[in-house]
């Protein structure tokens, strides 16, 4: 793929579902002008979180992400652990996602009940797995027309409030708090509607110029979101008043700045979102799964791929689990895990940029270090502020699975085939 297609990936993993309701929730913590605030100043905290991804991705030409920069700087276990939790996390995610979308879709098309939810949730995981198998190109090009559609009725929006806003009389903007712990708990709300950058090294292996196409993508995606957040919270700051209490934020202003029709619009893009993330979902987590397998030891031959760029295996075995827990009922708490794991993929990457450049490896200087410190500063306040026992508790638990499921790999022949070393078949 190329390098808008890349852009597209990371957009994509951005503008998902949380930008649709977590205006709402900032404004919460922090209303009037702190809304903003807090959604342009966290952007602009994730940057040299961005930029340790870029520096990184532009220097490890295959797929795997983190999973790769642990095993270059800590070795095998490390890089094995944080493959294994940020698979459980993507897949349970997907799950998460796929379950809410069914949920808001079922009624529409006459599927009632808890058990007309699970039959559209398995056929859509179903589809989504078809697409992503029948090759990365044919992915690439799904997943780039779902960001275009995604992103029209939000850009839509955006041109309406700034058409508009000047000829209206102006909505009052209450005054923020000052910078105090509720407003930096919005801050941890808006950070994780930015996530999504980080899944573009993931998929390196499948990259023309991956060298240069990496860094611009993932860079490029962070900023482009930003903007994007920043007009749309905005946008509904100036419609809504009272909008901490909105239940659909960017729906209701939209039908503030373009009535009903563009009311329509938005709350359809919701739906084309999630679906986007989805799709994007299905792409990225099973590449997490077979590089977790292309190190020194196997598992059951996770890591081949086919000639279309696809680890079918761990394809398969991503649909079956996905398939699993959308029949398994009520999935809101699988987010908890994804938080988690993101915060550790960020603390990670700093940590081996950090000993990378110490070493002076893959043509890192010592001065690459200093992305390091603030990554790990921003990973820091969060689990201070974010972390619950809870979310310890299952973080624990999820490395004592991973932790087992390296013993049961087996080292690696140096005769291994092909489809052992992740060779296309």
């Amino acid at each position: 793929m190329g390098p808008f297609q890349l852009l597209a990936l990371g957009v994509n993993g951005i503008v998902g579902v949380g930008i649709f309701f977590a205006p709402a929730e900032v404004a919460a913590l922090a209303p009037g002008g702190s809304a903003i605030a807090a959604f342009a100043l966290t952007g602009l905290a994730l940057i040299p979180v961005a930029l340790a991804f870029a520096v990184l991705g532009r220097r490890f030409d295959a797929d795997g992400g983190p999973v790769l920069f642990a095993r270059a700087a800590f070795g095998e276990r490390a890089s094995f652990l944080v493959g294994w939790v940020a698979y459980v996390s993507a897949f349970l995610s997907t799950a998460a996602v796929v379950a809410g979308l069914s949920q808001a879709v079922a009624p529409s098309l006459g599927l009632a009940g808890a058990l007309g939810q699970r039959v559209l949730a398995s056929l859509l995981v179903t589809v989504l797995a078809a697409i992503v198998a029948s090759g990365i190109r044919v992915s690439a090009g799904a997943w780039t027309a779902l960001t275009v559609f995604k992103l029209l009725p939000l850009a839509a929006l955006l041109v309406a409030f700034l058409a508009l806003s000047g000829a209206r009389p102006a909505v009052p903007v209450v005054s923020g708090p000052g910078v105090d712990v509720a407003w930096l708990r919005a801050g941890l709300t808006v950070m994780f509607a930015y996530q999504g950058f980080e899944i573009v090294p993931v998929i390196a292996g499948q990259v023309r110029s991956s060298s240069r196409a990496v860094p611009w993508a993932t860079v490029g995606s962070l900023l482009v979101a930003v903007l994007l957040y920043v007009g749309l919270v905005w946008a509904c700051v100036a419609a809504l008043p009272e909008l901490a209490g909105a239940a659909t934020p960017l729906v209701a202003a939209a039908g503030v700045w373009g009535g009903s029709g563009l009311e329509g619009w938005v709350r359809a893009g919701t739906s084309v979102s999630a679906l986007g993330i989805c799709l994007g979902m299905m792409v990225t987590t099973p590449r997490y799964l077979s590089a977790l397998a292309s190190g020194e030891h196997t598992l059951l031959g996770l890591d081949g791929m086919s000639a279309g760029g696809v680890p079918v295996r761990a394809l398969v075995v991503t649909w079956a689990l996905v398939l699993l827990f959308v029949n398994l009922g009520n999935l809101s708490e699988l987010f908890a895990l994804s938080s988690i794991a993101v915060l550790m993929q960020y603390g990670v990457t700093a940590a081996a940029l950090a000993v990378l450049s110490w070493r002076r490896e893959r043509g890192l200087r010592p001065l690459h270090a200093v992305l390091a410190v603030p990554t790990l500063g921003l990973g820091l306040t969060l689990v201070a502020f974010g972390a619950t026992a809870r979310e310890g508790v299952t973080m624990a638990f999820t490395t004592v699975a991973g932790l087992v499921l390296l013993r049961l790999s087996r080292p690696r022949s140096p005769e291994a085939p092909a489809v052992l070393r992740g060779e296309p078949l």
